[in-house]
């Protein structure tokens, strides 16, 4: 092959980061593949000369070499003759990238390209829900629960054979599971039809699960809940899902976790609110009120004056954060007073607010009925006045 201009042909400056040059690898391979282009007889070529400029630029070393050497400093890093197909299957995204154009024409992959982790091997995943109460949520615990999950067969060891018999290996794969198969320019790897991917033939099936070397069992499993969780929050718990065929690893189990309501607090985050009742006297002169927490009590001072409604913020009383780390990062607590005003008084008592509404000023009512009642009688007295 002629000496070309990497950047040039990936049209990229001779800046670009490795996420820029990975970016128009993607897109010019994809419009010049051979397979999309099969009426264009130059498609094949530049797609070659694409996947050599990226062979070189995306490896530090070899780009470091031509941007100081030129092309002839990384000629020799490919197969005589120039390009080869070989020098892709060591590449990480090749497979990912060309995956879903093999899988939408040949139902396979191509060979060498990566395989999901686990996939069509690895156990199942699986999902539990566990409730906590906000006290817990503070706190963290060990929790423990009943999960039903897929286990190896007891009887024949997962194997899904009979007690006494063996599968036997799978004539048409040769116990791979694959099958290799080509097409034109390409070949793939697809899964073995005979044995569903397994390698493997099962003559005399297991009775107690079937042949398919798995039963639901139910496994009591611990979960460590951190301090700090919220409604929502989910853990991750490997290797805790269903058991995998043949041995092959088990599945994840994920904890989705639900903090109950709270008769007293509510929750914003990692801050926590509430509501306490202020009496007439504290309010006005000033002093302490005992406020609760969701681990014990404090004192909150209030200053003279305060009036209803009025909220104070106490620092580090809230919640702890899930994701402070070893040092312990907690929210706030916000408390809201309201102003209480007694329903019975003794005469002492009114005796000495109507001397305080005197001397203040105030009009004093000997009316022990509420603002509503007032209301509604005196509209009473106005409609008789309209009616006569």
């Amino acid at each position: 092959m002629a000496e070309i201009d990497y950047y040039k042909t990936l049209e990229l400056d001779r800046s670009a980061s490795a996420e820029e040059i990975k970016k128009a690898y993607r897109k010019m391979a994809l419009k010049y593949h051979p397979d999309r282009n099969r009426e264009s007889p130059d498609a094949e070529q530049t797609f070659k000369e694409v996947s050599e400029a990226y062979e070189v630029l995306s490896d530090p070393e070899k780009r470091r070499l031509y941007d100081q050497y030129g092309y002839q400093a990384v000629q020799g890093s490919f197969s005589s003759g120039g390009f080869s197909w070989d020098d892709f299957h060591h590449f990480d995204d090749f497979g990912d990238l060309f995956g879903g154009i093999f899988e939408s024409l040949f139902g396979g992959s191509f060979p060498g390209a990566r395989r999901r982790s686990g996939a069509g091997v690895r156990g199942g995943d699986l999902r539990a829900h566990y409730r906590l109460t906000l006290e817990e949520a503070f706190r963290g615990k060990e929790a423990d629960l009943s999960i039903k999950r897929m286990e190896n067969c007891a009887t024949c060891g997962g194997n899904g054979c009979k007690p006494g018999t063996s599968a036997s290996t799978c004539r048409q794969c040769g116990g791979a599971g694959q099958v290799r198969l080509s097409q034109g320019f390409f070949s793939m790897v697809t899964t073995c039809s005979m044995c569903n991917g397994r390698g493997q033939i099962v003559s005399s099936p297991c009775l107690d699960c079937g042949g398919q070397g798995k039963t639901q069992k139910t496994a009591k499993i611990t979960v460590s809940v951190p301090p700090g969780v919220e409604t929502g929050t989910q853990l991750r718990l490997s290797g805790e899902g269903d058991a995998g065929p043949a041995g092959a690893p088990r599945g994840d189990l994920y904890i989705v976790l639900e903090v109950e309501d709270h008769e007293f607090f509510t929750r914003e985050a990692s801050n926590l609110y509430c509501e306490v009742p202020l009496d007439f006297a504290r309010a006005a002169l000033g002093g302490e009120i005992e406020v609760p927490t969701i681990e014990g009590t404090i004192d909150l001072k209030i200053p003279a004056g305060t009036q209803t409604h009025r909220v104070f913020r106490v620092r580090g009383e809230g919640m702890p954060s899930v994701r402070g780390g070893k040092g312990e990062v907690r929210g706030d607590l916000f408390v809201r007073v309201i102003l209480h005003t007694p329903r019975k008084m003794t005469a002492r008592q009114k005796e000495i607010l109507a001397e305080f509404a005197e001397i203040a000023g105030e009009e004093v009512r000997a009316d022990d009925r509420g603002l509503f009642e007032r209301l509604r009688d005196g509209l009473k007295e106005i409609k008789k006045d309209w009616l006569g």
